[in-house]
């Protein structure tokens, strides 16, 4: 049955994945040039810087980063759970996983508005560990849409393969054009991010929730035309098939 959208829904989720990649830059900005060298999304950086601290890094931050590592595993872990028995590709469950990170998101905009966060330590551990927890979850549901190359919150992997699987490296470069751009958004996302710090704290967190928010929406609401379509659909068969017995 030939699609009635314009733009496939494989190519949609894909577009929605990147915006999710660059608001991920956006966060770990805002993470680690504002709030104590401490990355929400990227936790290889957490790592890292952990263990440069455990060896007796000067003036590396230990907590936040370790409660973000903690706090980005429970919620991929909650998330995970959710999505256990969810069918393949966008779902309810996927629409509300997301909402829950906007919804995250959007909060921590407000609290960080109002809030003294950067000159209060349970304050600012509070906000990052929950901004992780955000990240965790938008990770998992990423992970389960199975975009090619997409996880919207790492990009090490995709520039291996970017690079390993070069024509420079005898490869045939295959989906060279979303890892080029994955590494590209989340870059512009970090730059935006750090820009955005220059006029408030909440700024950077703003333009992640209405990003979160804006691909929450467009990915239900392709989700429910899919399934609208799928119903009528099913009701032309179904009919078809009345019309011939009464014809018989």
């Amino acid at each position: 049955m030939k699609s009635n959208f314009s733009v496939s829904t494989a190519r949609l989720h894909l577009c929605l994945m990147l915006t999710l990649t660059f608001s991920t830059g956006v966060v770990d900005a805002v993470g680690y040039l504002g709030l104590d060298r401490v990355f929400t999304g990227n936790m290889t950086g957490n790592v890292v810087l952990l263990g440069m601290a455990f060896a007796g890094g000067a003036h590396l931050p230990i907590l936040r980063p370790a409660l973000a590592l903690l706090f980005f595993m429970l919620g991929a872990a909650l998330a995970g759970r959710a999505l256990r028995n969810a069918p393949e590709g966008w779902s309810h469950r996927t629409s509300v996983a997301l909402l829950m990170t906007a919804a995250g998101i959007t909060a921590l905009a407000f609290f960080v508005g109002f809030s003294p966060v950067q000159g209060n330590e349970l304050l600012g551990s509070i906000t990052t560990s929950v901004l992780a927890l955000t990240m965790g979850i938008q990770a998992a549901t990423a992970k389960r849409l199975k975009v090619a190359e997409i996880t919207t919150v790492v990009v090490t992997s995709t520039i291996t393969g970017l690079a390993s699987e070069s024509r420079l490296a005898g490869g045939k470069s295959p989906h060279w054009v979303r890892r080029a751009l994955t590494i590209g958004l989340i870059m512009l996302g970090a730059i935006a991010g750090a820009a955005a710090l220059h006029l408030h704290l909440w700024m950077g967190l703003a333009i992640s929730a209405v990003l979160a928010s804006a691909v929450t929406l467009v990915g239900h609401r392709r989700w429910l035309q899919e399934n609208a379509a799928a119903g009528a659909g099913d009701s032309g068969w179904a009919g078809s098939g009345n019309v011939a017995s009464v014809s018989a």
